[in-house]
């Protein structure tokens, strides 16, 4: 069903080093893309998802739907990063009229802050069996249809009214607050032909690698690393003596230099060998303690999956299928207003902000 021209929204994804914008048109005949673009952010004025200059990245952000002639003013925007956290719990069924006591209860076990200093909110899933699960299963104890999964989600306060703030001062309306990995996820529904299977999505950014499962479309285990491409910049700086600018123009054009070169080798070498371990584990988890077995496919995203020899050391290591994500791959996209070649180009890095375009108003 077409969503309503009024509940439209526009995604933006704000990093650390870059915002991107997607614009969707909803019609009956499916998802027309309107309007995409990305544009860099001022080193610094974002720190592991904490505004610290809402004047620089709310001016950047107004000369981006300037700039694209975008009339919506409604935003949809995510977080990230330590002061959100997103966590599957387990909890005794209940009526819905003690749901939200039951939950704000729960919550004060898992989340790491104290409660009064967040915003939660919950989503009941449809269930997924685990191996304890299957144990009960086959002594046919009752147990488990009492149980009921539910998706825990708590921001810290102050992150949020950063966000808030930072919108309304490029003049804008934050309808929608959103978490970057169900973002994510949202898109890679629309864009994989089978979103009932089983598979992993690895999003990698500028200060975090997110690692989400997926199994017959339900979030089954996610974790969030403080590791990605700013950290490559930080070992190019202190091994070439170049400032952060410049470090990523070395990262993303490597150098002709054979002395420069081998050290970059090194360089990504460590930091790929760090990422596979970390995902390796995650991925070993889920098969051992998830009923189903390992992943079938590994999805990548985010600007710094295509660091050299990542993918192939992934596939090589894990022993699973790994691909680009492309978040572009069921909507529509007419060719005399965007370069098919750089939408492929960037796709990966475009997937929060196409599932961010792909809520509406009103929606949960």
């Amino acid at each position: 069903m077409a969503i309503l021209n009024k509940n439209q929204v526009v995604g933006l994804d704000i990093g650390s080093c870059a915002i991107k914008l997607v614009e969707i048109e909803h019609t009956k005949n499916g998802r027309n893309l309107k309007n995409f673009g990305m544009v860099g952010v001022p080193h610094g004025a974002i720190v592991e998802g904490s505004i610290k200059d809402i004047e620089a990245v709310s001016n950047v952000i107004r000369n981006l739907f300037d700039n694209l002639r975008v009339n919506n003013r409604n935003v949809a925007v995510s977080l990230s990063g330590y002061a959100v956290i997103a966590k599957k719990i387990e909890l005794d069924k209940t009526d819905e009229t003690e749901m939200e006591a039951l939950i704000h209860q729960e919550a004060e076990k898992h989340i790491p802050f104290d409660i009064n200093d967040v915003n939660i909110d919950f989503a009941v899933l449809p269930r997924v069996k685990s191996d304890s699960d299957e144990d009960e299963d086959d002594k046919k104890a009752p147990a488990t249809s009492q149980m009921m999964d539910v998706m825990l989600v708590a921001a810290k306060k102050d992150v949020v009214e950063e966000y808030i703030n930072l919108i309304n001062a490029a003049n804008l309306n934050p309808v929608i607050l959103d978490v970057d990995v169900f973002a994510l996820q949202n898109a890679v529904e629309v864009s994989v032909e089978n979103p009932l299977g089983s598979f992993a999505i690895i999003n990698i950014g500028a200060n975090e690698l997110q690692i989400n499962t997926i199994r017959n479309g339900i979030s089954i285990f996610s974790r969030d690393s403080s590791y990605g491409g700013a950290r490559i910049n930080g070992d190019i700086m202190a091994a070439f003596d170049v400032t952060f600018e410049e470090a990523e123009k070395i990262k993303l054009g490597g150098s002709e230099e054979k002395g420069r070169r081998d050290s970059l080798e090194s360089i990504f070498t460590s930091q790929v060998s760090t990422w596979v371990k970390e995902i390796r584990r995650a991925l070993e988890f889920v098969a051992g303690t998830y009923a189903g077995g390992p992943v079938a496919e590994i999805l990548l995203a985010g600007g710094s999956c295509r660091l050299p020899g990542f993918a192939r050391y992934l596939e090589m290591e894990t022993g699973i299928t790994v691909k680009e994500l492309n978040p572009f791959f069921d909507i529509s996209i007419n060719e005399k207003h965007f370069d098919l070649d750089y939408l492929n180009y960037i796709a990966p890095q475009a997937g929060v902000a196409v599932g961010l375009a792909l809520r509406s108003i009103g929606d949960k």
